[in-house]
């Protein structure tokens, strides 16, 4: 199995530290509102990667971070009037709710940074021992120019960064050894979450914080780290001093980084209007479209997302869900328990698109590859299957689309659609909510209600119904 590693540059076969095992952390949102499609994305590839692994074999470690104090936590809070906690965790609930509705396995461990504190402190403790860090004021700085290796994963120079860069240097910069020194610890300002520390009250720098929390659930030494492009510099950076100059040893394998995601070919910004949150597209598409649209395209390319290709998204994935769906149909009335001379010759060329599938996903997770060969299989149950076939050969064919599928976290199976009568019970609860001024039940029914496809429409007659 082949991926492409940042830090090289090109494609690596992966030997993992412990044979059988990975050991893979991916950094996980900063929870201060819904998550955007652009936070999706490395969800939807990374959680496929895990899958594959699984599916392989191997058993996976899989750990992603909730950063969970933040500024931007903070002036969410301050604008709400309500506590930090208090809008990390709202938040933390409402991702993992779309996490579910893309299809994205909860990972093995999902740490906070604010319950890490402890350990992060003492990570910086270490750096201060071992000379690669130092406190001033309340504020606590890595020196960069001593890690030898600082700039390895971006390939960017410190000398360029001093005189090129102003932009990327950290502030602060007067009472810095170097301006390019970035920050581990910060002291306290009023209205913000504290924690103690030898260096007074204050909270960890963000990048200390997955050092810690890989150290902690995966060991000094990991397999894969990954995450968005945006974090190859600076974050991934850092973490790589941190943890390299306090362990002494390399800090991961592999750095796997998925690409940028636009919108009509332009950067998404609210700015510029084009900025969509996860749940805001599953008011329009199921999420699988979703997930099998970020799958249509290879992980490192950038990826463009408009309403035309989630149109064609969503027909794609219509194909596989009504190959099976045919399948099923057909097992319901075959008989025959074992394969006829003619089927043992199809199931061959089945059992070939799977070759191909693991060969497309052995290849740098070229999951683009891997769904032209779930569609090459499916193409070969719509022109050999039917009511002749044996039940052997169909269970066998629809078999291997589902398990294909799954590796790609593709649900292959229709959700049940619900009765007349289940959709008026739900109504005359909705209704009863607003009369009981209970609007955040009365919206909560709407939308699941919506989730199903069904769309409500109030009248002066009443409320209206109809499917999507």
């Amino acid at each position: 199995m082949k991926l492409y590693n940042t830090m090289s540059r090109q494609k690596e076969e992966f030997i993992p530290l412990e044979e059988g095992k990975v050991r893979m952390y991916v950094c996980g949102p900063t929870v201060y509102n819904y998550i955007h499609i652009g936070n999706a994305r490395p969800m939807i590839v990374f959680d496929t990667v895990r899958r594959y692994f699984e599916y392989k074999g191997y058993d996976v470690n899989y750990v992603s971070n909730f950063t969970d104090v933040d500024d931007k936590i903070i002036k969410k809070a301050n604008e709400e009037g309500v506590t930090a906690e208090e809008i990390s965790k709202r938040y933390i609930e409402e991702c993992k709710k779309d996490m579910a509705d893309m299809n994205v396995l909860p990972a093995t461990t999902h740490p906070l940074a604010t319950e890490e504190i402890g350990g992060m402190i003492e990570l910086i403790g270490t750096l201060i021992e071992k000379g690669y860090a130092y406190a001033k004021n309340g504020t606590v700085y890595f020196r960069t120019r001593q890690f030898k290796d600082y700039g390895k994963l971006s390939h960017k120079n410190l000398d360029d960064l001093r005189s090129g860069n102003r932009a990327l240097l950290v502030s602060g910069e007067d009472e810095k050894e170097d301006p390019l020194d970035f920050v581990l610890w910060k002291p306290k300002k009023e209205g913000e979450p504290a924690w103690e520390s030898p260096w007074g009250e204050g909270r960890p720098g963000w990048h200390i914080e997955c050092s810690e929390m890989s150290k902690k659930y995966l060991g000094e030494q990991i397999d894969i780290h990954a995450g968005g492009e945006d974090l190859i510099f600076p974050h991934h950076e850092n973490e790589i001093a941190q943890s390299e100059a306090a362990n002494g040893k390399e800090f991961s394998r592999y750095w796997m980084h998925n690409g940028f995601l636009n919108i009509d070919n332009r950067k998404m910004s609210k700015s510029l209007g084009n900025f969509f949150t996860v749940r805001e597209i599953g008011e329009k598409y199921d999420l699988q479209v979703l997930r099998f649209f970020m799958l249509s395209a290879h992980y490192r390319s950038p990826l463009n997302f408009s309403a035309e290709l989630m149109e064609a998204a969503k027909n794609g994935l219509d194909r596989i869900v009504t190959a099976t769906d045919n399948l099923r149909f057909l097992l319901e009335k075959a008989s025959a328990d074992t394969l006829t001379e003619e089927e043992q010759v199809q199931m061959k060329k089945a059992q070939g698109f799977v070759k191909n599938f693991e060969t497309a996903m052995e290849d740098d997770f070229n999951t683009a590859d891997a769904v032209a060969a779930i569609f090459d299989l499916v193409k070969h149950a719509n022109t050999t299957a039917s009511a002749e076939s044996s039940k052997a050969y169909l269970q066998g064919v629809l078999d291997l689309i589902v398990k294909l599928s799954d590796v790609l976290g593709i649900i292959t199976k229709r959700q049940e659609d619900l009765l007349d009568a289940d959709i008026e019970a739900l109504i005359a609860e909705r209704q009863a909510a607003r009369k009981e001024r209970n609007f955040a039940r009365a919206d909560e029914i709407r939308d699941e209600l919506l989730a199903k496809g069904i769309i409500l429409e109030d009248t002066r007659e009443g409320v209206k119904w109809k499917r999507a």
